[in-house]
């Protein structure tokens, strides 16, 4: 497993809330361990108690994304350097169900975690990730859904640094609004041009044209 996959751990469990909109979707044990995906053995550890931890780490992890959105670095790795002292993980090498065509282990890097809860595994992985993300593509690649009211987190790995929305939908919606605003805006330069040409007409003289 490729240890930037590990920072969509922070992205999944960021997007579980959308303040704007006033949802929130973590709300039970099972939304809890969907958040780990295929990691079916570290879901299990979770109960009812994980809830409101995750949604603690939650905020602290929305508050990295909206430090790196404004452009304040270094806060945004200040902030996620305190998570990395809190819940720590051990790199190792894994081979573990995974081979090469000649059958041979395919080796990789792994993060194992070593938690007290459910929380505790999952806020290290999800750090961890977010941290090699960081260093491999800085922290300005860490954003903030500019479609309102969206603010979806998303991780931009885009070679000209580009990416803006969370997702295609929300790309589609940002510049069909934006479209309809210009047509707007003609609209209401072409009504104010057509209101007041006959009083310029009737104010103004050849010469001063």
């Amino acid at each position: 497993m490729e240890l930037a996959y590990y920072a969509d751990y922070a992205v999944r469990l960021v997007n579980t809330e959308e303040p704007a909109r006033n949802k929130d979707t973590l709300t039970s044990v099972e939304a809890v361990r969907e958040l780990f995906g295929s990691s079916q053995q570290a879901a299990r550890r979770a109960t009812d108690a994980d809830v409101t931890r995750f949604r603690s780490v939650r905020t602290r992890l929305r508050a990295i994304f909206e430090a790196a959105d404004t452009g304040d670095e270094t806060l945004a790795v200040d902030l996620l350097n305190s998570l990395l002292l809190e819940f720590p993980v051990s790199p190792q090498i894994s081979g573990h169900e995974t081979r090469t065509s000649d059958g041979r282990p395919d080796w990789h890097m792994h993060l194992a975690d070593h938690p007290s809860n459910a929380t505790a595994g999952f806020a290290a992985t999800a750090s961890m990730g977010l941290a090699f993300h960081v260093t491999e593509y800085g922290p300005d690649r860490l954003g903030l859904c500019q479609a309102a009211p969206c603010r979806n987190a998303y991780l931009d790995t885009s070679t000209n640094r580009s990416r803006r929305y969370c997702s295609d939908r929300c790309a589609t919606r940002a510049n069909v609004a934006a479209y309809r605003a210009r047509k707007r805006l003609e609209s209401d330069r072409s009504a104010h041009t057509g209101r007041t040409a006959p009083a310029s007409h009737d104010s103004t003289t050849p010469t001063d044209r």
